[in-house]
């Protein structure tokens, strides 16, 4: 339902232009432009609850399903646009219990045609029955679809990525971010040989006639459509409970059958990192639905209230460091950085993923965090700094807007520096963790664009960091600090920079440190050093290049 405080916000977002991400090449289509914008078919609704009921057929790769859309209208409207990936097909379509309503089926979205027009105010429910082979994901998390897969004994094993490709790809509903639902429930027929795990908490388990069993889950807070997934394997139910900020919390795990003594002995890393995320974050945003990891046949992703899990008990990314500094391999990186989603991404959630380095910025830059509580403030400092490896600058961090394009990845490891970058700006690190609990509490539970987080960060800071928004997630150039000594006189400034950019840096001159206002300007504000045989380098934890140039420089204008 946190459609209508974006409606007017949305407005007021720039098209931006930037190289098409990852795997997309070529121009947008009409096609891209439905699925990514809100247009008018999408604005004069509001969803309200899902009711999702889907079965599974595991040897035919095919699902059954309906989904029951609560709706409230904001405006005047008779059309909705509703989202079904190809090749699932629609089978009815209903409003509110009446006759079957007239549809017609434009590749990927489903125009489905009111018998009167809706008026502001009104709640409905759009009642829809599906079925067909659901697109399959080869590489999941990467390659999106549904997962059928078998787990170690040979039992089936399935459950859905779609971050990204959208959660349409297996069932019928609004695929924006823009629009979450205050509430949903999900529910999930499997054998009665395997366990069916959803988001929230499970409300019962119904025994059908046919050998198969219905599992009810349901969510009481907004959640995202593409964290509403299920997941079905030979599971076994292991219980916890943490004292939190908000009260007790449950944990629960769902692993595959025979892992149950390595889960208890692994998980024991989740109430560190609870503790941790609640002291810098606020309180865990879902105490009314849980909190739970669920073993998944694929490495992980951050669903609501039920994260997938598929490290393997291991610590690292799959056994790795992604730093190549030795911390990332002191704690588990699917725990840490998928149930950061939870504040950053499932509470806090983008309009558009044209600005998912908000989920990801924070998410990644949580993982510094975490090290920083268990290990103390140099190693989160050498640990996000050692992610510097993995940039690429290949294309903006912000992606277009309107067309469904994330920006770079980037967006992980370049946002985390950029968030890095800031606190030291700030200069203050309980002003830093103060503005990001109140960040979390000024928008928790709602829908935000990337502008809206850049200025409440300016504002409460107390700094315009509009510009350093504009070089980190805009351009792909990282600034160049240029330094040369004229006379007695150490000059700086910044090149390779938009207009106008400028950042107090940590600077370090003959082992000398102190922090000075820099911009693409020359100046002379290291005052009191003796600069005729300085040497200059950056406070590491500014994310910026250094270069010595000649003192004939200082006649050049900066070039941006």
């Amino acid at each position: 339902m946190r459609l209508i405080l974006l409606l007017l916000a949305l407005q007021n977002v720039g098209m931006a232009v930037s190289a098409q991400p990852l795997k997309h090449v070529g121009g947008f289509t009409p096609a891209d432009s439905l699925r990514g914008s809100i247009g008018p078919f999408r604005t004069w609704w509001d969803v309200t609850h899902y009711d999702v009921s889907v079965r599974p057929d595991f040897q035919t790769k095919s699902i059954a399903g309906s989904t029951h859309i609560t709706f409230r209208a904001v405006q005047s409207g008779q059309r909705l646009q509703i989202d079904l990936q190809q090749p699932l097909e629609v089978q009815s379509v209903s409003l509110s219990g009446e006759a079957d309503l007239h549809y017609t089926r434009d590749g990927n979205v489903v125009w489905v045609e009111l018998p009167q027009a809706m008026q502001p105010g009104q709640l409905a429910v759009l009642a829809i029955t599906y079925r067909g082979t659901p697109r399959e994901a080869h590489d999941p998390p990467w390659d999106g679809g549904w997962v059928w897969a078998r787990d170690p004994a040979g039992n089936p094993w399935m459950s859905v990525a779609c971050q990204g490709l959208g959660a349409s790809v297996w069932y019928p509903c609004k695929d924006t971010q823009s629009d979450e639902p205050d509430s949903a429930a999900l529910h999930i027929t499997a054998p009665d040989s395997l366990q069916a795990v959803g988001n929230g908490r499970l409300r019962s388990v119904v025994h059908n006639a046919d050998g198969t069993s219905t599992w009810n889950w349901a969510v009481v807070n907004p959640i995202n459509n593409y964290d509403l997934v299920p997941s079905i394997g030979k599971y076994e139910h292991i219980h916890d409970a943490y004292a939190g900020l908000d009260g007790p919390l449950d944990l629960d795990y769902w692993v595959l059958k025979g892992n149950e003594d390595k889960a208890r002995e692994h998980f024991t890393e989740v109430p560190k990192m609870l503790a941790c995320f609640e002291d810098w974050f606020g309180p865990y945003p879902f105490y009314k639905d849980g909190y739970k990891l669920v073993e998944d046949p694929f490495l992980g992703m951050e669903h609501q209230s039920a994260i997938a899990y598929g490290n393997n008990f291991r610590m690292g990314y799959a056994g790795k460091d992604l730093s190549s500094t030795g911390w990332g391999l002191k704690w588990d990186y699917i725990i840490i950085h998928e149930s950061a989603h939870e504040w950053w991404g499932n509470s806090i959630t983008t309009a558009d993923i044209a600005d998912m380095w908000v989920h990801e910025a924070f998410a990644d830059y949580a993982e510094a965090i975490y090290t920083e509580c268990r290990f103390g403030k140099a190693a989160g400092e050498d640990y996000v700094i050692g992610l510097r490896r993995n940039i690429r600058n290949d294309m903006p961090v912000q992606g277009p807007y309107g067309v469904n394009r994330e920006g770079s990845t980037d967006m992980y490891y370049k946002g985390a520096n950029m968030l890095h970058t800031i606190r030291h700006i700030m200069a203050n690190d309980s002003l830093f963790k103060a503005m990001l609990r109140e960040l979390n509490l000024h928008y928790r539970h709602q829908i935000v664009t990337g502008t809206e987080v850049e200025t409440f960060i300016s504002r409460f800071s107390g700094r315009d960091l509009s510009n350093v928004f504009d070089q980190y997630l805009r351009t792909v150039q990282v600034p160049e600090l240029q330094w040369t000594i004229k006379g007695h006189k150490l000059y700086v400034r910044y090149s390779g920079c938009v207009p106008g950019f400028a950042m107090p840096t940590g600077i370090l001159v003959n082992g000398e440190s102190r922090t000075v206002p820099i911009s693409d300007e020359w100046s002379s504000p290291a005052h009191g050093l003796k600069a005729r045989t300085a040497m200059l380098e950056a406070d590491r934890n500014w994310y910026v290049t250094v270069k010595r140039v000649a003192k004939s420089a200082l006649k050049q204008r900066t070039g941006h």
